[in-house]
């Protein structure tokens, strides 16, 4: 149970970040009676699911004086998991207007869709008088027990501001993570990462190879087919000797990880096979990144793992002045974003109460040894699958919510169900209708939405 309400503070909050975590964590706080400012470097809201065809300079975005390019969306992408489990809860993620030919209605809809859903949100909630546009958060320190930050605008005007309160939401998907591969300096292919990845023309009558088979990679892989002579993925969660062709393609090949390359242009996977490739994609993931955040060493960023972190969200010796939304993956995000901003607002409102700095380290010291114990490796700390509905519903009871969903816990894990065994249909093909119904007639009974759809798809 939520401790026991007491007398409520108001305080001067910064967010960065106007992406999904951003504007829910703004909303929330501003419903909590906090005044907000949310520092956008972009020119609209949506962060990641604004999509551009721009990429940067470098494929592989190792040159740190490049030019960054927030967005890692490419053009084919559409979601991974239905729409009506992914909304937040009380704005689902339903098709409207029916009458606009610009939406996408099916059920796992195309990035363009998810943005006129966050754009939708931002609208009905009126927050983008809350977003300073165009204005990059270059550092946030603490100063006398409050967070000063610096800023600089899209014309070059810096200034800076004093806050009671900073919550970090600006997502995870800007710096990349790029595979080892032995030999890879005297290889005389290209090489790119999936951040800089939007269509498929560049790789024409190519022969390439993907690193990674998770959901960019599985997508890429397959966009890239369309055109490539060969793809050939290379994965190192398969066994050495995986070597198979994948339905749904004439030129789609799965392997163990790559074993090396070499300067004749050849790769040589851990299966033993050999292919003479053009490119090298780098579907690996990505780094959490905080450049402009100074915490004189309280927080640290090592092989991925963002801490000490209570529950992913506060920094003990800190809290609860700087928070983080949306560190955890593989989950619900928009409905776990909406979730943790709730309960950072009525912590910093006094609504809630958090557990010493020391209880609260003893909890993430209890939390990291049993990740070692299980043979977790340190990247992983924020991944939850397995274990999101019970942190999903720690949270959940912190705020006096309402538990998460049967259905909609059921859907996510369906949908990562066929995400790992029919990659090549599941966005078209599924057997939980049931679910889909379960979704429409909760959003009906809580007058989320006025009529049931005449199909779920």
């Amino acid at each position: 149970m939520a401790p026991a309400r007491s007398k409520t503070s108001r305080l001067h909050v910064a967010v960065i970040g106007a992406g999904a975590a951003g504007l829910v964590a703004a909303r929330e706080l501003r419903r909590e009676n906090h005044s907000v400012v949310v520092f956008e470097r972009n020119t609209q809201v949506g962060g990641l699911w604004v999509y551009t065809p721009d990429s940067e300079p470098d494929p592989l975005s190792l040159d740190p004086n490049r030019t960054i390019v927030h967005s890692s969306v490419y053009d084919s992408l559409r979601t991974n998991l239905p729409r009506e489990c992914m909304g937040y809860r009380d704005f689902p993620f339903v098709p409207r207007p029916e009458d606009d030919e610009s939406r996408d209605p099916r059920r796992y809809p195309s990035h363009r869709e998810v943005l006129a859903y966050l754009e939708d949100f931002a609208r009905k909630f009126k927050l983008e008088e809350m977003v300073r546009f165009e204005t990059e958060v270059v550092l946030v320190e603490l100063e006398e027990k409050k967070w000063r930050i610096q800023f600089r605008n899209s014309v070059g005007i810096s200034g800076d501001e004093i806050f009671d309160a900073v919550v970090v939401s600006n997502g995870h998907y800007t710096e990349p993570r790029v595979a080892y591969v032995p030999g890879i300096d005297s290889w005389p292919g290209k090489q790119v990462h999936s951040h800089n990845y939007r269509v498929p023309d560049p790789f024409n009558d190519q022969v390439v190879v993907v690193i990674g088979n998770f959901a960019s990679g599985s997508d890429i892989s397959r966009d890239i087919t369309r055109v490539a002579k060969e793809v050939h993925i290379a994965s190192r969660s398969n066994p050495s000797e995986t070597y198979e062709k994948l339905p749904g393609s004439n030129n789609l090949w799965l392997h163990s990880m790559i074993e090396s390359a070499h300067e004749d242009g050849s790769i040589v996977f851990k299966n033993g096979k050999v292919v003479q490739a053009d490119t090298i994609v780098h579907c690996t993931g990505y780094k959490y990144h905080f450049p402009f955040l100074n915490t004189n060493g309280y927080l640290t960023v090592e092989d991925n793992c963002v801490g000490p972190l209570y529950k992913h969200v506060f920094l003990p010796a800190l809290a609860p002045g700087l928070s983080f939304i949306g560190l955890p993956w593989m989950t619900l995000q928009f409905f776990m974003f909406e979730l943790q901003s709730k309960w950072v607002a009525a912590v910093l409102s006094g609504q809630v109460s958090l557990p010493s700095e020391e209880k609260m380290m003893e909890d993430v010291t209890a939390f990291y040894a049993k990740r070692d114990a299980n043979g977790i490796p340190k990247r992983y700390t924020h991944k939850l699958g397995g274990s999101q509905v019970e942190y999903l519903n720690w949270i959940a009871e912190q705020i006096d919510a309402p538990l998460l969903e049967q259905w909609r816990a059921e859907e996510v894990e369906g949908g990562y169900r066929r995400l790992a065994t029919q990659s090549d249909t599941f966005r078209d093909k599924w057997d939980d209708d049931h679910l889909i119904v379960e979704a429409y007639e909760d959003f009906l009974r809580q007058k989320l939405i006025s009529v049931l759809p005449s199909s779920g798809k």
